[in-house]
């Protein structure tokens, strides 16, 4: 793999999508995983795996900035900022809607796994790596997502 960051950049926002969903808040993740890399630079070994190095920095952003969120509130529930004006017609759009939905309604730690593995392409190894667990751990957790999502996602007959 190389350690030119710019080559990870699709793959950072790939895996900042799964874990925020939505594109502003995923976009503003993968720019703090950025400036964070160009921070701590020093501690990076060259010729190590960076893109793991970037998702680890970018996993634990997140969790730091979903801990600063609980603690500062901001708007309610009843905002309409959040709602859609009108609802898109093309099917396309609905089927990927719903997927997103369920795949936000997925607890964290099995998005987060079948995101690595399954859409990023991360071996089970990597994957390991990066969330910190056993492997096993890692192939259970993509196998439990695999499961909600088709169960979810099924035509109903």
């Amino acid at each position: 793999m190389s350690d030119n960051i710019m080559e990870h950049i699709p793959a950072l926002r790939a895996y900042a999508r799964s874990l925020c969903g939505r594109a502003h808040d995923a976009d503003d993740l993968v720019q703090e995983t950025l400036l964070r890399a160009i921070e701590y630079a020093d501690r990076y070994k060259p010729g190590s795996y960076m893109r793991a190095w970037l998702f680890t920095i970018m996993r634990n952003r997140f969790y730091t900035n979903v801990k600063k969120a609980a603690r500062e509130r901001t708007g309610g529930a009843d905002c309409v900022s959040g709602t859609p004006i009108s609802q898109p017609g093309q099917e396309w759009y609905l089927r990927h809607r719903e997927l997103c939905d369920q795949l936000e309604r997925m607890p964290a730690h099995y998005r987060e796994a079948l995101v690595l593995v399954s859409v990023l392409g991360e071996s089970y190894i990597r994957a390991a790596e990066v969330m910190d667990c056993d492997i096993g751990t890692v192939k259970s957790r993509v196998n439990r997502a695999r499961g909600i999502l088709r169960k979810a996602l099924e035509p109903e007959f």
